[in-house]
């Protein structure tokens, strides 16, 4: 009995990892694309074209995806894709122009939650009054979304190198300073990577994905008023 009772343990919680990476894998076909692709429109739309010839500019996922960083992400729950390449001396001001282009792309996870937010809610609502488990397995997808695109936007800000805010931090750092810290970016990243695996960063993280999906839910709460007049 013992024995039975582990083998349906076992199964039940390889049926929920497999639920979950199949959601992980579904949401970065969207996520990650859409983050990379806003970087290079960005960049196009204020004057530097480099991303948008190599085809950056683009809702296919194997043009953005990275092996280790998608299998990571699969995984253990963090990755990375494929760095967009952004010319800073084809913008009218270098600065300005590469803090926007960084910037985009974390904007568009922060949007891409919010819609899935209120799809989420849309969807919840309805398999709530029509019993429909399509409809529920629906909303998990949505909340998923919501949770990994809040995550990459929140961790891509951070102002530590080679993420998009320390590009951003790059506004109020003289030049001089900025590039002497660019120069260590690799070891900074295997820095960062040991922190992440040891879960240094969980904490801060946590606090302040919990904050930003706390106000999603604010804005979206129109959502819930149509369902509760």
């Amino acid at each position: 009995m013992v024995f039975i009772g582990f083998w349906r343990q076992l199964t039940y919680f390889m049926n929920e990892r497999l639920t979950e990476i199949i959601i992980h894998a579904l949401v970065l076909l969207t996520a990650f694309p859409i983050h990379e692709s806003a970087h290079a429109l960005a960049a196009h739309w204020l004057g530097d074209d480099t991303a948008k010839d190599q085809g950056r500019i683009s809702m296919n996922p194997a043009k953005h995806l990275d092996l280790f960083g998608t299998i990571f992400m699969l995984i253990a729950g963090f990755g990375w894709a494929k760095p967009v390449p952004i010319n800073p001396n084809n913008f009218r001001n270098r600065k300005t122009g590469m803090a926007l282009s960084s910037l985009a792309g974390p904007f568009s996870n922060l949007l891409l939650a919010y819609v899935s937010i209120i799809l989420y809610k849309l969807s919840a609502y309805f398999a709530f009054l029509k019993q429909s488990t399509v409809l529920d397995a629906l909303s998990t997808v949505f909340l998923y979304s919501v949770f990994l695109n809040v995550g990459l936007a929140v961790f891509n800000l951070l102002p530590i190198p080679p993420l998009d805010g320390s590009r951003i931090f790059n506004l109020v750092l003289p030049e001089r300073i900025y590039f002497k810290i660019m120069k260590y970016e690799n070891i900074i990243f295997g820095i960062l990577f040991i922190c992440i695996f040891l879960g240094f960063l969980d904490r801060p993280l946590n606090f302040m994905q919990s904050k930003v999906i706390v106000f999603m839910d604010i804005i979206s709460g129109w959502v819930d008023m149509l369902f509760f007049r």
